[in-house]
């Protein structure tokens, strides 16, 4: 009963020797005096305990300043039994006007802080080196045309650690902005001072003539500065808020000349190149890959118009989608636009392949010029006797483009495979007494074993009629035991004439023609038997019967 009493009586002296907590003073001061116009400043203010952040009111510094992000923290510090505990805010401050100023008392439950006379330089008036933090930018131009691409680069000075960190873009109306490349992290030397710098550059292109005005790029961060303790031998990192924003830029924007003719581009510089897949001359029936790239220094991508490609009318096209990328090169902006196309011969002889050119402006001589690709010369050999008894694919159609008796011709020879089929079942059918097969070996077999044939048959079922035309004409030199182009194989039959150019429009078109594979399988197992010459031994010959 003693005991207990005893540690009650402890209890109640432990609580009763805990001070009551309660803020007593408030602190306010500022990372530097004087400050710079426009430019931030840290206002710290301390307040001797553990309290509402939401308490402190700094509607009063909006008089005389632009009041930036605040940030709070808390700490608490216990030394022989003695506790103290605070809470801290910072706040990022830019001054108005220059002059004299000052920071008025703030109150924070009851208790005010000494307010603060803050001397205000007009920007300029301090040197670069006492600066630790700041921005600048550069323009590619002042002056630009509707549609052009201006570089606009930003570099931010830390001249101490960063912490972390937002580096916003510039804030535009009328024209569309995009980060071009990646940030660079750097240093350099400015006024004798050493700085980490990190550059971004970013592309601009207004949309309607007048002046473009661009809000200065800012950044808003924590950076690592050094503290010591008051009366301590050892010193500490902390972090501290800083906010920095660069100058507002004005930029006149001209409109597409008068004088300019087609579709406005406008650039430093714009060529023309092409690769070819084989020399000058060709093979009748035979795919000619052509690809074109238009190039243009400091041009948006999306800017490049499409290519107007013109051929000769025996020259059947199938071009693809047009591919558009942009990279970096010796600090200045490539856009390229690679045009591909798959030219199909369909009668032979001499062709001329138009020149093609684009028009473009140079902003440097305000003069329009034209980038141009040379006429080409092609020869297209081969007999074209079958050409004058078939029909030529036409490119105007997606679906099927066979007119005419051809059609009828596809249908009677799939006709004629059908029966084959079904008399070729019925006798296997008879033999072994098979049922029913697979669709995959529902196929009658070709007239002898072949790899070739198997990769056709193959090629089929996956419907991909650029392996169909690689294995016919893998097939049909096989069977024929010599090499076979495409309009070899066509001359062999009507049928085949027709399928062949089915199978290449859907090859080589931009959208997949349909087409039923079937026949295809059909029609070369209906092809009569081809007279192939077999090699004799020389022993035969020098040993006749």
């Amino acid at each position: 009963m003693v005991i207990r009493q005893l540690f009650i009586a402890a209890l109640l002296t432990l609580s009763v020797s805990f001070p009551s907590f309660a803020i007593s003073k408030i602190e306010t001061s500022v990372d530097r005096n004087p400050a710079v116009e426009g430019e931030y400043l840290v206002l710290t203010i301390n307040a001797d305990d553990d309290i509402n952040t939401g308490q402190l009111d700094t509607s009063a510094l909006l008089r005389d300043f632009i009041v930036g992000r605040t940030s709070v923290s808390r700490s608490t510090k216990i030394i022989n039994f003695d506790t103290q505990k605070l809470t801290r805010w910072q706040v990022l401050l830019a001054p108005k006007r220059s002059g004299n100023l000052t920071i008025p008392s703030l109150t924070v439950d009851g208790v005010s802080s000494e307010p603060i006379n803050l001397t205000v330089v007009p920007v300029g008036s301090q040197t670069q080196q006492m600066q630790n933090l700041f921005i600048r930018t550069s323009l590619s131009t002042e002056e630009a045309y509707v549609g052009q691409l201006i570089t606009y680069k930003v570099k931010l000075f830390l001249a101490v650690d960063l912490q972390r960190g937002v580096l916003s873009a510039p804030a535009i109306e009328g024209a569309q902005i995009k980060q071009l490349g990646e940030d660079i992290d750097a240093t350099e030397i400015f006024n004798g001072r050493r700085y980490r710098v990190i550059e971004r550059t970013y592309g601009i292109i207004a949309d309607q003539p007048g002046e473009l005005t661009i809000e200065g790029a800012n950044f808003s961060g924590d950076v690592v500065v050094q503290a010591s303790r008051r009366g301590g031998l050892f010193s500490f990192n902390e972090s501290k808020p800083m906010q920095a924003k660069a100058a507002k830029s004005v930029i006149l924007i001209n409109p597409i000349p008068t004088e300019f003719h087609g579709d406005w581009l406008v650039s430093d510089l714009v060529a023309l190149n092409e690769d070819w897949t084989q020399e000058d001359s060709y093979e009748l029936g035979s795919p000619i890959t052509r690809t074109i790239t238009l190039l243009a220094v400091n041009t948006d991508e999306m800017s490049l118009p499409e290519l107007d490609i013109k051929v000769p009318n025996l020259l059947k096209t199938y071009p693809e989608k047009a591919q558009r990328k942009s990279f970096v090169r010796d600090k200045q902006i490539i856009s390229q636009l690679t045009q591909t196309l798959a030219i199909v011969p369909t009668k032979a002889g001499s062709y001329t392949l138009p020149e093609i050119s684009v028009p473009w402006w140079n902003p440097h001589t305000k003069q329009q010029e034209v980038a141009t690709l040379p006429a080409r010369k092609i020869i297209i050999t081969g007999s074209d006797n079958i050409d004058n008894e078939l029909p030529i694919i036409s490119t105007e159609t997606r679906g099927s483009t066979t007119s005419g008796i051809w059609p009828w011709l596809t249908i009677f020879f799939a006709i004629l495979w059908l029966v084959t089929l079904l008399l070729w079942r019925r006798a296997l059918s008879q033999r072994k007494g098979v049922g029913h097969e697979s669709l995959q070996t529902s196929t009658p077999k070709p007239k002898q074993d072949s790899s070739a044939y198997e990769r056709m048959v193959k090629a089929c079922e996956e419907e991909n009629a650029g392996k169909v035309l690689s294995a016919l004409q893998a097939y049909f030199t096989e069977q024929c035991a010599h090499p076979m182009t495409l309009n070899d194989i066509s001359k062999l039959s009507p049928a085949l004439h027709s399928m062949v150019a089915e199978l290449q429009a859907s090859a080589f078109s931009r959208e997949k023609t349909s087409i039923d594979y079937r026949i295809i399988i059909a029609t070369v197992n209906t092809t009569p038997k081809l007279s192939t010459k077999q090699k004799k031994s020389a022993l035969v010959e020098l040993n006749p019967r």
